[in-house]
């Protein structure tokens, strides 16, 4: 499989993801993986569903690039990178980000890295809809903090 993302608005399922990842390659002795989903609650507000846009096309280009920066930090055999977008529900999946490796430390490490890198970097803007009324939700200051410690300065955006 490789190196390989994917934006979408269809669900995806884990399983299957996983076992393409590590198929075939006898040299993987460790596989780390991140699920994010949904929340119902978020800042002390219900959450009745989350929007996500992205820009097309600029979008995967940005993630392949990082991607590329994890397969020269860490010494990784594969990673997968499947981020959902649209209309989503609270429960529902949103991010996945899987790495294989010979060892665990680098799929940990290789894991966190593209993480925090998608919670800050990746040209996403995530609108929730609360009682209140909808909101932009904003980058926080530990997500940066997080992309920091990997020597990154994070380049956060204004919603669009």
């Amino acid at each position: 499989m490789s190196f390989t993302v994917s934006i979408q608005t269809q669900d995806f399922d884990v399983r299957q993801e996983l076992a393409a990842l590590r198929a075939g390659d006898a040299r993987v002795g460790a596989v780390c993986s991140f699920l994010g989903t949904v929340r119902e609650r978020n800042d002390g507000s219900a959450v009745a569903s989350m929007e996500l846009e992205h820009y097309p096309g600029m979008t995967e280009k940005s993630i392949a690039a990082m991607m590329d920066e994890a397969k020269q930090r860490f010494d990784i055999y594969a990673a997968r990178v499947i981020h959902r977008v649209g209309l989503l529900q609270p429960e529902d999946q949103i991010v996945f980000v899987a790495v294989t490796s010979a060892h665990r430390g680098e799929s940990f490490q290789a894991c966190e890295f593209l993480m925090d890198y998608l919670k800050t970097q990746a040209p996403f803007w995530k609108k929730e809809v609360t009682p209140e009324g909808a909101r932009w939700v904003d980058a926080r200051v530990s997500d940066d903090q997080a992309l920091a410690r990997w020597g990154i300065e994070a380049r956060n955006t204004l919603a669009p």
